[in-house]
Order: structure tokens, then sequence, then C-alpha cells
């Protein structure tokens, strides 16, 4: 059985976020050997695809190094990726069935466009704690999936050091649970998009997490309804590497647009059980 590691959410190797994609399966291997594996790739998620009927058709699931989640944006663009360029799927829609309903992945030439559920945030009063975790106060906090702290300007977003334990403990306000942290500021003019930002992520089992689509379903209806536009251009500042996320809002939808790149092919030598 083969295996994928894919840099989602970026145009080439070694920026955006690694995910690992195991071949499709026919039936589903039992969930201990799927999080085991999950586990032993030490990734931030491993997409498991099941075929279907419909051969453009599959069932999807992710599993963190810890746990399964419900939403994983840069691991469906990779499961995408790999069925249309490496398993050459001639398709030009994917549907892929899970936990958070149907997911479409478009193919293109300039890249893939991702149909989510969109996560529109509502403005909250700062929780306690939050700024001491950051080592800096936001200016505003929200809450959708995950808690939303929107900094004064991108210096100090792409400065952050902060606490990851005691981010573990915040977030009770958010429906995905405590955990999970995005921070965002509107770029800079020489960034050449309009928003950066950074997802920590202890909750989810990261503790930053590279370049998450899940997130930008919060950001890019909160920066669309900020900005007055529904098109927003997104950096997601992780050091060393940088995602590339454009979000276009429309009604509860939010499509998500972004490139990918395989980096890395191997041969599992455990049977799925």
């Amino acid at each position: 059985m083969r295996q994928w590691t894919v840099d989602a959410f970026a145009a080439e190797p070694f920026r955006g976020n690694p995910a690992c994609v195991v071949e499709p399966f026919a039936d589903w291997p039992s969930d201990g050997w799927m999080q085991a594996l999950a586990a032993e790739n030490n990734q931030a998620e491993t997409a498991y695809l099941r075929t279907t009927d419909d051969p453009a058709r599959f069932d999807l699931r992710w599993f963190t190094p810890t746990m399964e989640v419900d939403l994983c944006g840069h691991a469906t663009l990779a499961a995408a990726h790999v069925l249309a360029t490496v398993l050459a799927l001639d398709s030009e829609a994917l549907t892929f069935d899970t936990r958070s309903g149907p997911l479409i992945v478009r193919c293109g030439d300039g890249g893939y466009e991702m149909d989510f559920p969109a996560d529109p945030p509502r403005r909250i009063d700062e929780p306690m704690g939050v700024s001491e975790a950051l080592g800096a106060a936001p200016l505003e906090v929200w809450a959708g999936r995950y808690l939303v702290a929107l900094m004064a300007d991108a210096a100090t977003v792409r400065g952050l050091t902060p606490d990851i334990a005691a981010i573990h403990r915040l977030g009770h306000e958010a429906t995905g649970g405590p955990g999970n942290l995005v921070v965002a500021a509107p770029a800079d003019q020489a960034d050449g998009v309009d928003v950066i930002d950074r997802f920590f992520a202890p909750g989810s089992g990261v503790a930053e997490d590279p370049a998450t689509g899940s997130a930008h379903c919060i950001l890019g209806p909160l920066f669309a309804d900020k900005l007055g536009r529904p098109v927003v251009r997104f950096l997601q500042a992780f050091p060393g590497r940088g995602g590339d996320i454009e979000t276009e809002t429309r009604g509860d939808r939010l499509i998500l647009r972004g490139q990918a790149v395989t980096v890395l092919e191997s041969t599992l030598r455990v049977a799925a059980r």
C-alpha cells in the first residue's frame, strides 16, 4: 500500500502544510490502526480515503497524531491533489463525504478550489487569560469553531511566542471546544496579501499548524465583512514555511483556493487491519 506526503497551500516544496494521504481503501481499517499510523507519520493530519460506486466520490477521514478531527482543509486539498495528479483520476470535481458533510474540490491548472461550510464567528469579550497566553493584547476576540484574536499589526502576529500549555486551557467559548486559537492582523503592503495569520492548536494535538483550511472558514467571512468584499488573500505565517490561502465567501459556503506539491511517495510495509 502506498502513501504520499503533500505540501498543501503551497506552490513549491517545503512550504504550506504537509499532510499524508494513504492509498484509497475499499473498506475502512480499524480506527485504532488509522490512529496508530497517523501517530507514526507525525504530521498535522493523515488523510484516509474509501472508494464508493462513484469514481469521483470518496469517503474521507482525517487523523492528527492524537485524535480524529471533524474538518481539515489542507489534508482535503492533499487528498484531491493525489487523486488528480498521482492516481490520474480524470474528473473536474471530486466530492468527499466527511463528518462535516459533502466537500467538493474542483481541480484546475492554477490549483484547487474547495467548497467548504463557512463559519462566521461572533464577537465576544476577551476571555480571561488570552493576553497572558499570547504575550500580547488583542484588539478584538471572536469565536467560531476556534477562538480568533485580532492583533494590532502583522509584526505582532509574526513575533508571537505564546504559552502553548496556556492556550490548551482557553477557548471554551468556541464551538469546537478549547485549545485552538487563531491570531490575525491586516497585512503590510509589502506582504502582497490582505491578512497575516497563525494558528495555535494544542487542542487538536498540534502546537502550531502551518496552513489551516478550517481556520480560514472562520477568517474568510470575518475579513470579507471587514474589508467589504468577498475575496480575501491570506498568508498563514508559520515560521520557516508559510501557506498561501485565498477565500471567497458565498453565503453559507466558503471557497478556499490553494495549490499543492507532492514531496514524498512511500510504501507501507504493514498491513491494514
